[in-house]
This record gives structure tokens, sequence and C-alpha cells, in this order.
């Protein structure tokens, strides 16, 4: 668990490749671990920040997206790599989702890491709003 979980930081991240580039400033260090089908797929460890907070540097000209089940999520990646850094959440459709895993440096411990029973979404949905 991080030491400063409240404290503001900036961090920049991106995709394997470099194309993809972002900025994003974190003011809660938590970030959920999800189990449905995509997250446990993907890897994907979740911190749910404001679009203001977010910062696209580069890489708009080769993402790539991909909806399924409602269309409300929309799960982006990097055309070239295959990373998905980042993407805009259903839970969360006015704000950005970005992947941990994919800030730069060894940032993990940084964050509390916390289960979500994603694979019953409707039913626990409430814990992340």
């Amino acid at each position: 668990m991080a030491a400063n979980i409240d404290e503001s930081a900036t961090y920049e991240g991106g995709c394997h490749c470099g194309a993809v580039r972002f900025r994003v400033v974190v003011d809660k260090h938590k970030a959920d671990d999800c189990n449905c089908s995509i997250c446990k797929k993907k890897g994907f460890l979740h911190l749910i920040v404001p679009q203001a907070k977010f910062t696209l540097l580069q890489g708009e000209d080769v993402l790539t997206n991909y909806t399924f089940n409602t269309g409300v999520a929309q799960h982006k990646f990097c055309r070239i790599c295959g990373i998905h850094s980042f993407y805009i959440p259903r839970s969360h459709p006015d704000c950005i989702d970005v992947n941990i895993r994919c800030l730069d440096g060894d940032v993990i411990s940084n964050f509390e890491i916390v289960p979500f029973d994603g694979a019953n979404w409707e039913e626990n949905i409430h814990q992340l709003r």
C-alpha cells in the first residue's frame, strides 16, 4: 500500500512501443483489480481519473477502439503494439481509466490495489461510484 495514498502526484506512461504517451495527475493512489472477462485477460489495474487530470501527449492517430456489450466503454489500444494503456469506462463514462501497469517506472507499489468483482458487475458497480 502506498505510504501517501492521498498525496497528489503526476505520472507519465504509455504503450509498449512508445507511440502512445500520456500524463495523469493522481490525487488518490487507489487502483481496482477487476475480475471481469476483459480485465482479467488484459491485466488491467484501474485508476479512474477525471478527464481534466489526463493529458494525451501523443498517439491519438494510432489509437484503435474496441466496444462490446452495451457499447458504453471505449476500450482504446495502440494499433501498433496492442497495449491498452487507458480507456473510457462504462462505470464512469465522463472519466479516463488508466492502467497503472502502463505508468513509467516501478510505481505499482505506490498504489493500494483493491479487488473488484466485475464478473458480477451489475451487483457491485455501486462500490466504484
